[in-house]
């Protein structure tokens, strides 16, 4: 029986080796297995840079300085997963007034996109729901970030509005994804009016940014993560100077058709790769 128990110890202990082994080669052959290594250290990544970020964070207290903390975290992603940016136009960006940046919106990697352009004095809108994923919700609360209930137009109009007041006051800018909801097609969704409606009432130019499709190297759908470029283009400003609420129907409109336009361009380019 000593004997036997020996045995077993040895298979054990053979065991355990294979076992690094066998997930090594699941990560080399096996696409699915390396879309979900790689979208579990994505989320691990972030959840690990908050609670270390947070407590740092809080001893300036709420407030937009934060989010360079933010960003610092994010920037050193596109080395782990060999994501080459080009960003194109990022001089528009240059100005020192308050602005709305809006952006389409495809799946969490966008952050890595938006590490890359988000300007100083610069929080995102982003859905309530953020706010209740513990480490992360506060680190995004304490990066002065501004929370708006989707399902709640009351709500929603409201933060609007205060928004607003806080662009003109306090130099901020603000970064919406109009779409709302992520979307990997290859066109745009309908946008939401909330961020035009946003730089009219602070009369505040808008600048459109479009993130290139990322179907070469990511997809959620075909579980494919592996490595690639990625494009952003920032486009020149859209004025609001002078616009009231009812020209926002239009302005909305507009955007979205010379967003999209781009996002077909470079899907055809992107194609053509």
């Amino acid at each position: 029986s000593r004997k036997g128990s020996t045995m077993e110890v040895v298979l054990l202990h053979g065991l355990l080796l294979l076992l690094p082994l066998a997930v090594l080669l699941l990560y080399r052959y096996n696409a699915t297995f390396h879309y979900f290594c790689k979208v579990a250290f994505f989320n691990c990544w972030i959840l690990a840079a908050a609670t270390l970020l947070s407590p740092f964070a809080a001893l300036r207290g709420r407030s937009v300085e934060n989010m360079k903390l933010l960003r610092a975290a994010i920037l050193p992603l596109k080395y782990f997963y060999s994501i080459k940016m080009r960003v194109q136009g990022s001089e528009h960006l240059n100005i020192k007034e308050p602005y709305v940046i809006v952006c389409n919106h495809q799946a969490s990697l966008d952050l890595v996109g938006m590490a890359e352009i988000i300007p100083d004095h610069c929080v995102p809108i982003v859905k309530k729901e953020l706010l209740y994923m513990g480490t992360v919700g506060w680190a995004c609360w304490l990066s002065g970030m501004i929370f708006i209930n989707r399902h709640k137009r009351e709500d929603a109009i409201n933060v609007i509005s205060q928004t607003a007041r806080s662009m003109r006051r306090d130099n901020l800018r603000v970064l919406i994804f109009p779409e709302g909801t992520r979307n990997q097609e290859k066109s745009m969704l309908p946008f939401k009016r909330g961020a035009f409606h946003l730089a009219v009432q602070a009369q505040v130019p808008i600048f459109p940014v479009v993130i290139s499709p990322y179907w070469d190297f990511f997809s959620s759908k075909d579980k494919k993560f592996t490595s690639g470029t990625c494009t952003i283009r920032v486009l020149p400003k859209v004025e609001t100077q002078g616009l009231s609420p009812k020209d926002v129907p239009e302005l909305t409109e507009t955007v979205r058709q010379a967003m999209a336009d781009v996002l077909t361009e470079m899907s055809a380019n992107h194609c053509g790769d």
